[in-house]
């Protein structure tokens, strides 16, 4: 079920993953977004299928950051 809770949680991790805006290593927005998929899952936003699906998303982005340099 899709809470506005979740709607929001999904929205903010999606933007802190696609947006160049901010300027912040690799390794800085791959904490970030672990970091957020833990404070999903703890505070009960997402389950724990939800929180590895972010963490398996977030480590193939950061895989691919260094393939691009």
């Amino acid at each position: 079920m899709y809470t506005e809770a979740k709607m929001l949680a999904y929205s903010t991790w999606h933007e802190l993953l696609t947006s160049h805006k901010t300027a912040m290593k690799p390794e800085e927005r791959y904490n970030a977004l672990l970091e957020l998929a833990d404070e999903y899952f703890n505070r009960r936003i997402i389950d724990s299928s939800e929180r590895n699906t972010l963490i398996e998303v977030a480590t193939t982005a950061f895989t691919r950051s260094f393939a691009e340099l």
